[in-house]
């Protein structure tokens, strides 16, 4: 038999990997990236003074609950992205539409905003460390998904690079704002944003090296 018919016959037969397979090593990596995320952010900066009283604005959930959704998209993309046969299909609308949904409310919030009150809400505080910090506290989730990545068979490493990377931010912006005093649309349309984006980029350029097999 010629090698290429060969080939096409191994091919033919291939099957996506199920998905339960993928379920316990996830089980066993990522609650350990999740717990350092936690514990830099407590140890290394603290819950807000005022956490008691935020808790209560609607604010304060969505800037949680945002990067929480792109960190579950990053979820379902780790799960798929990881087994040969399977597209990301939908998954990455996860990511997309919470980010076009700060987008929206920072531009709508901007333009109601008269312009001499517009660059604090921009600017606000912690523009300067704010997506280095966020970088930092998703760290472990970063690390625990590239070696959860590694123990899988990606296809296409530089998109399950990316992948990892974005559950890292998502995972590290939610922890984070726990304890970040901005409460601005357009500041987490900036710098959160870019925050969680930093870790995908570097999941995507990290990728071809280290997910390669």
């Amino acid at each position: 038999m010629q090698t290429d018919r060969w080939i096409d016959l191994l091919a033919s037969q291939a099957e996506p990997v199920a998905a339960r397979r993928v379920a316990p090593l996830m089980l066993r990596a990522l609650p350990w990236g999740l717990a350092g995320a936690v514990a830099i952010m407590l140890a290394g900066y603290g819950l807000r003074h005022d956490f008691a009283q935020v808790v209560h604005l609607p604010m304060f959930w969505l800037k949680v609950g945002v990067p929480l959704v792109i960190a579950l998209a990053g979820l379902l993309l780790v799960s798929r992205l990881g087994r040969p046969g399977v597209r990301a299909g939908q998954a990455w609308w996860g990511v997309a539409l919470p980010v076009l949904l700060l987008w929206v409310m920072g531009a709508w919030q901007w333009m109601a905003a008269d312009p001499a009150d517009r660059p604090p809400l921009l600017w606000g505080q912690t523009w300067r460390t704010c997506v280095f910090s966020i970088g930092l506290i998703a760290l472990p989730v970063f690390v625990a998904a590239l070696a959860l990545m590694r123990q899988l068979a990606p296809t296409r490493p530089a998109w399950a690079g990316a992948a990892a990377g974005t559950l890292a931010g998502g995972a590290g912006a939610c922890v984070y704002a726990f304890h970040c005093p901005e409460m601005t649309a357009p500041f987490l349309a900036v710098w959160y944003v870019l925050g969680m984006a930093l870790p995908a980029a570097v999941g995507a350029a990290m990728g071809p090296r280290l997910l390669r097999w």
